[in-house]
């Protein structure tokens, strides 16, 4: 695969003081978020240091329109989809936390591009805030104050109508907001319901069987105790189709929405989701056609560029003694912000560049085809130490072509595809299997686990143990 990287002119070969480097790795284990905060501060605190509001590519020192990236380092040498352009690029537009008119600041946590570990209640709270009306607020609150440990609505519709006085259709459009949140289907009634709403969010982004919603809809129960053969009669297709459509059930609906990340009471799960709002890496296909070369695009969250004031370097010749030596400190200190910055943007290339090549079929075709990676590999292929591949990845995030925005630390997550895995044996298999059946079926496709690793996946999937998956699985419909 080959790989672009255009650096900056203004990067230096000189070797990096200690100050260097120790600033260096402060800074490459911001965020783009903190990294502006970093930025502002030292303006205020260093006269010496100047943000000139002309948007200059980091990478080259050109001149950049009013939006967009540089129109020379974001191009491609040559059409070839193996290529993968990586360029800085200096953007705000990102920051899409957007609210009705209805809506204060007293609504929102104190920073909502931050990531934060949440309980789920809150966790949909925060997704659904900016698109609540005024009045549907306290209905809103009722809602998700009254969710089971699956995720679904504890209490009756006509509860909630009558607590507010407002008719059902108020509160049914209230909780389809909430529905359509992630966890998609959290606060259905019960497993049918949260599988048609999930259904319904799949087929507006893509494609889903044929008879899919009718046989949730209407033969439930026989899906659920595998007798494809009589469903695939009344349907009038084969048995594969049919076994095909309950994979795809199986693989890309939850019947429990929020066991996958919240666990349940008596196992609670470590894996909630992080909230992310801001992507610190943008990767996507040129001119957003699949097919054409990934582009990768590392954000420099400041529309302006830092530079020495030059008013403040010519006015130190002028000062004498404890003046002139407080002076050079303030433009030292500036120097090297500035150099760090180009050091930190230099590194992210580099580590992004070598994980897109790596885990690019992850990228654009799923979690499936995530490829077992550590950290160590990485440092060793850049040859930089390991810590400084942590303090890279660390916090970061990655908005892929889907727009999904996930951890960069996924891209390192090796239970991933092992996942994956799991979730097909357990949707093909002949009869419930218990956890060490599981991990014998691992081992059989190459995949060496200990028996309390399948446990935990199995768990972290929101898939019961076997002797619950067949009488229990749907026990609350």
């Amino acid at each position: 695969m080959q790989l672009r990287s255009t650096h900056s002119q203004y990067q230096t070969q000189s070797p990096m003081t200690s100050a260097h480097i120790a600033q260096t790795m402060t800074l490459l284990y911001m965020t783009s978020t903190e990294l502006l905060q970093t930025i502002d501060r030292e303006l205020s605190q260093n006269p010496a240091l100047e943000l000139i509001n002309e948007r200059r590519c980091p990478m080259c020192g050109r001149r950049l329109p009013p939006e967009g990236p540089c129109s020379i380092c974001s191009q491609p040498k040559t059409m070839d989809p193996d290529e993968t352009i990586v360029f800085v690029s200096p953007r705000d537009d990102f920051y899409t936390f957007s609210a009705s008119a209805s809506t204060s600041i007293e609504d929102y946590p104190e920073d909502p591009f931050s990531s934060a570990n949440l309980d789920l209640s809150s966790y949909v709270l925060r997704q659904v805030a900016p698109v609540l009306e005024l009045d549907e607020r306290e209905i809103a609150a009722m809602i998700l104050t009254n969710l089971d440990e699956d995720g679904f609505l504890n209490i009756n519709i006509v509860e909630i109508c009558r607590y507010h006085h407002v008719p059902p259709s108020k509160v049914e459009k209230v909780l389809s907001k909430i529905q359509h949140c992630d966890p998609i289907g959290v606060a259905s009634r019960n497993v049918k319901e949260a599988l048609l709403v999930q259904l319904d969010h799949l087929a507006e982004t893509g494609t889903v069987p044929e008879f899919a919603k009718q046989v949730i809809s209407e033969d439930f129960k026989l899906l659920s105790r595998h007798h494809y053969s009589e469903l695939a009669k009344k349907y009038r297709t084969t048995l594969y189709e049919m076994q095909s459509l309950a994979s795809f059930i199986s693989d890309n609906l939850n019947p429990f929405p929020a066991r996958a990340n919240w666990g349940t009471f008596r196992n609670p799960s470590d894996n909630k989701p992080d909230v992310f709002n801001q992507p610190d890496v943008l990767i996507y296909y040129l001119n957003n056609k699949p097919g054409n070369p990934l582009v990768i695009e590392i954000i420099m969250p400041s529309r302006g560029f830092l530079r020495i004031n030059p008013l403040f370097k010519q006015a130190i010749k002028e000062q004498t003694g404890e003046n002139q030596e407080e002076w050079k400190k303030d433009i030292g200190k500036a120097s090297l912000l500035i150099k760090c910055i180009q050091q930190r943007n230099n590194t992210m290339q580099q580590l992004m560049s070598r994980l897109v090549a790596i885990q690019k079929p992850f990228i654009m075709q799923g979690e499936t085809f995530l490829e077992p990676l550590t950290r160590a590999q990485i440092a060793a292929e850049l040859d930089v130490h390991e810590s400084t591949i942590s303090r890279a990845v660390a916090n970061k995030t990655v908005q892929l072509p889907n727009k999904r925005i996930i951890p960069m630390a996924m891209f390192f997550d090796r239970s991933l595809a092992v996942r994956t895995v799991l979730k097909e044996i357990i949707a093909n298999e002949p009869h419930p299997l218990n956890d060490t059946e599981l991990q014998e079926q691992l081992e059989n496709q190459g995949i060496s686990v200990a028996r309390r690793t399948v446990a935990k996946y199995r768990a972290m999937e929101g898939i019961l143990p076997a002797h619950l998956r067949r009488n229990e699985k749907f026990a609350t419909l």
